[in-house]
């Protein structure tokens, strides 16, 4: 059983999508603005979290900044707007995936399934080392030394498939698929926009990157 949280102001469709959840075996939570539904995400443990993207009190953007502060939590943003800005701005708050409305509630249950094959597959990974980092998976923890460093769950993916490839030249495109998924709405340019924000919370001032920049291609870490 799954425990879901979901935040959508449309009463029919969050009955609807509840009782389809539910005849699987899931307890579900619903929330219908996005006060409430920021209370609900932070004050106990989901295994998703469904957001829609136009909320009343506090839209889907800012509830999904909010809950990536202080959880992990996986979150599915649903919602009617479907340009290529729109769900660049719900990938790029913390969202894992991003399904357009109206959907299919088989394609929602799937893209559910893909998101906790990832989550358990996260899990069942030993710890990865790299000359004086570490990063343990089921803890979701980075150190260095003994210095552990914080870091966004896009940040923490994207430092895991570089570890899981020393060695190894990593393309745009490799780490786009790996980290936001292969039907992810994004320009291979986040990457280097991610790989940015890594520098500068794992190294350390004055020493050569962790990360090298194969240039043209994408990046590696080479012993």
């Amino acid at each position: 059983m799954k425990r879901i949280l979901f935040i959508e102001d449309e009463r029919h469709l969050s009955r609807f999508v509840e009782m389809e959840l539910r005849r699987e075996g899931n307890d579900v939570v619903l929330a219908y603005d996005g006060v409430t539904g920021l209370q609900l995400a932070l004050s106990a443990e989901w295994d998703i979290i469904l957001l829609d993207l136009m909320l009343p009190k506090m839209d889907g953007i800012e509830v999904c900044r909010q809950i990536r502060l202080a959880r992990k939590t996986p979150v599915i943003m649903l919602t009617a707007r479907d340009s290529v800005k729109d769900r660049v701005a719900g990938l790029d708050c913390g969202a894992d995936d991003y399904v357009p409305k109206p959907f299919s509630i088989e394609e929602l249950k799937a893209r559910m399934r893909v998101i906790f094959r990832r989550e358990a597959a996260e899990l069942s990974q030993s710890i990865l080392t790299f000359q004086d980092l570490s990063l343990s998976a089921d803890l979701r923890v980075v150190k260095r030394e003994q210095e552990e460093i914080g870091l966004t769950k896009r940040e923490f993916d994207l430092l895991a498939a570089l570890m899981e490839n020393v060695n190894r030249v990593m393309s745009r495109e490799m780490l786009l698929d790996k980290v936001w998924g292969f039907d992810a709405v994004v320009d291979t340019n986040v990457v280097d926009v991610y790989i940015r924000y890594l520098r500068n919370k794992i190294d350390e001032p004055g020493t050569s990157s962790y990360i090298q920049t194969i240039r043209g291609i994408g990046y590696m870490m080479k012993t």
